[in-house]
């Protein structure tokens, strides 16, 4: 149950970059998180507790039917953005990190990239790419709001949460880099 006494719905799916652990409350989709075997999983499902403020128990509202779908077509290559239309519950970010993902989410569109200082000047904040590249690592919505998609200005791959060899894949995925060969 999240802090409004809504019950949570959460579920571990496969995909093409591994498990995701994905969150949804009343609201919408709360997190995604990579790598979600059984360690990661139960790490991210308490954090989720702390954050939302209630523990969280395992239910069925259907919340998770339509995120589901949407990874499934987009690792398919039948979509090419996750986020237009579904319901995004933003309560695990706010202020600059907000006004960062949000751009990010509709600014930064499939098989494209944009610099962290190109996006701090996106919002108004030219100078700030250190504080973008924070708030990319504090995304609870990777994927949906494709911090992969953020790159260094030198052409550098830059960071990722979930590993730079799963930033490599959905670049690759997405038609930014060449697919590995092997």
């Amino acid at each position: 149950m999240d802090s409004n006494g809504q019950c949570v719905e959460w579920a571990v799916v496969g995909s093409d970059i591994g498990p995701l652990l994905l969150a949804a409350t009343g609201e919408g989709l709360v997190s995604v998180v990579f790598h979600a075997r059984e360690a990661v999983r139960d790490r991210a499902v308490r954090r989720l507790e702390g954050q939302l403020g209630a523990p969280l128990v395992e239910c069925a509202t259907g919340r998770l039917a339509e995120p589901i779908r949407r990874l499934d077509a987009y690792f398919a290559g039948e979509v090419r953005e996750l986020g237009p239309g579904l319901t995004l519950d933003w309560t695990l970010t706010a202020g600059f990190n907000r006004q960062v993902l949000r751009e990010l989410a509709s600014g930064v569109p499939y098989g494209t990239v944009v610099g962290y200082g190109e996006l701090a000047a996106r919002v108004g904040q030219p100078g700030a790419a250190q504080a973008v590249g924070a708030a990319m690592g504090a995304n609870p919505l990777p994927l949906v709001v494709p911090c992969h998609r953020v790159v260094e200005s030198d052409g550098g791959i830059g960071g990722f949460g979930g590993g730079l060899e799963t930033k490599r894949r959905l670049l690759a995925l997405e038609g930014v880099l060449p697919q590995p060969l092997f």
